[in-house]
């Protein structure tokens, strides 16, 4: 198999150095084992007969631009983080998901309930994958409001339903110690919904200026109160994620070393750090790959994410895995997608 011309010109490597590099790349992900020149010898001797010698001098050069390096005192050679970047850019081969893997996400997300969909999905994305699967909520910056209704639960406790676009429904709390009731309640959800019907969310605090100040009386008050509490819902929040297939990280093995072990206990136990890392830099329906130091955390060394969005009307969410960079990036990348618009399709039917 030949590369293009432009791929040999980017990054300055001849074929024979490329095909030698996704030949590492590859059977080390299958093998979990630094590769040897024997090894190599042996796998490329139909494409690309080449004696160990030949080999062992193209993996020196390969290794001097930290694209391979070998761990301790092995003989074989694993990829490096540049190593693995231009593999799935430019060398490996595609792995779609099977027949009977589409059919069995579409089948289970169309008879999931509305409100269990993503939980499903997240479960459904980490035993595909034997990683640990995400799905985050949509962030509601831009969703559009259809109706507010506020409900009076205690003396001191304000219920809030949001009723968005696409039948999105939130819910949320407001604790006050203001004397009210149910009728100031419908005077002030008319007031909200006149104001800022058809509106995004993140604009709610522009369409009620006058009330932004510090009036005392119950009625901006309330006002204020509400604004002040559905901002929040505009911000990402470690509780609005699905996390599953949190032990199938530790059934990699190069996570049976004790202190690998102790970066996944880390990993799985501390979402905000997931969190941070899953809402940073994914284009909208762009499947993105972000390897070990390109996440940018201390944490995520030993890691890649492959992730992407998906959409519930004006609302964006995202969806992806961590896994080791030992990974089947392109059947991953194609499960991520696979889930993705399952989701936005179940999402705008449901």
């Amino acid at each position: 198999m030949g590369f293009s011309h432009s791929i040999l010109q980017s990054h300055g490597l001849n074929e024979r150095e490329l095909i030698i590099l996704r030949a590492i790349v590859h059977l080390y992900v299958l093998h979990a084992i630094p590769v040897g020149s024997r090894v190599l010898s042996k796998y490329l001797e139909r494409e690309s007969p080449l004696s160990p010698a030949t080999i062992r001098n193209v993996m020196s050069d390969l290794e001097e631009r930290d694209y391979i390096t070998h761990p301790h005192t092995s003989a074989g050679r694993i990829p490096t983080d540049k190593g693995y970047r231009l593999y799935v850019d430019a060398l490996m081969e595609q792995e779609h998901p099977t027949v009977e893997e589409t059919n069995l996400v579409v089948s289970d997300l169309s008879l999931s309930l509305r409100e269990n969909v993503l939980r499903d999905a997240s479960r459904l994305l980490g035993s595909l994958s034997q990683n640990l699967a995400l799905v985050q909520l949509p962030q509601f910056t831009n969703v559009l409001v259809k109706k507010v209704e506020m409900f009076l639960v205690t003396a001191e406790k304000i219920l809030v339903v949001l009723a968005l676009e696409s039948d999105i429904v939130q819910t949320l709390t407001i604790e006050t110690q203001l004397n009210t009731n149910q009728r100031s309640l419908e005077d002030v959800s008319r007031l909200i919904n006149e104001r800022i019907l058809d509106k995004p969310l993140s604009q709610i605090h522009l369409m009620f200026p006058e009330v932004m100040s510090d009036s005392k009386e119950p009625l901006p008050m309330l006002v204020r109160l509400f604004v002040s509490h559905v901002g929040n819902l505009t911000v990402s929040n470690p509780s609005m994620v699905h996390v599953a297939g949190r032990n199938n990280l530790l059934a990699h093995p190069e996570f049976v070393d004790p202190e690998r072990l102790r970066s996944v206990i880390e990993l799985v136990e501390n979402e905000d750090v997931i969190i941070h890392v899953l809402g940073t830099s994914v284009e909208d329906n762009v499947v993105s790959v972000r390897i070990g130091n390109e996440l940018d955390n201390s944490n995520m060394l030993d890691y890649s994410m492959v992730s992407t969005t998906y959409r519930v009307g004006s609302a964006v969410g995202s969806v992806g895995l961590i896994g080791p960079k030992r990974m089947q990036y392109s059947r991953m990348m194609n499960l991520v997608q696979m889930v993705s618009v399952a989701l936005s399709k179940n999402l705008a039917d449901k």
